[in-house]
């Protein structure tokens, strides 16, 4: 059974920067899409960044493209997301997770880490 264990988050001013990692532990999750997703309190999770197995492949919600990068290190079985000029509305529970391919529903990915919480304030 794998396990995906996100850490780096914290408390950050707006404008500020925070890189995220989740690393894999007990299994391989080199040949899995990795995702992160995010939710806010009172609402749902969303997503926000994937990357697939090669790593040559991404996808950005909207909300965070030219802000947020995703990367992975398959030797390290970790995967990163560097944040950037980050703003209040940033705010939330961010969540790793391991798929098939490179989604953005929810449903298309098996494995979740815990989630690490980010604060940006104004």
């Amino acid at each position: 059974q794998g396990q995906l264990v996100e850490s780096g988050g914290g408390s950050v001013q707006a404008g500020g920067s925070l890189r995220l990692s989740c690393e894999a532990s007990g299994r391989t999750f080199g040949a899995y899409a990795m995702g992160w997703f995010r939710q806010a309190p009172g609402k749902e999770r969303e997503f926000v960044a994937a990357i697939s197995w090669s790593g040559s492949s991404t996808d950005y919600a909207d909300s965070v493209k030219g802000r947020f990068t995703i990367s992975r290190d398959n030797a390290k079985n970790t995967v990163y997301l560097q944040m950037n000029s980050l703003k209040p509305e940033d705010t939330a529970v961010y969540y790793c997770a391991a798929g098939r391919q490179v989604v953005v529903e929810i449903s298309g990915y098996r494995y979740w880490g815990q989630g690490t919480q980010v604060t940006v304030s104004s």
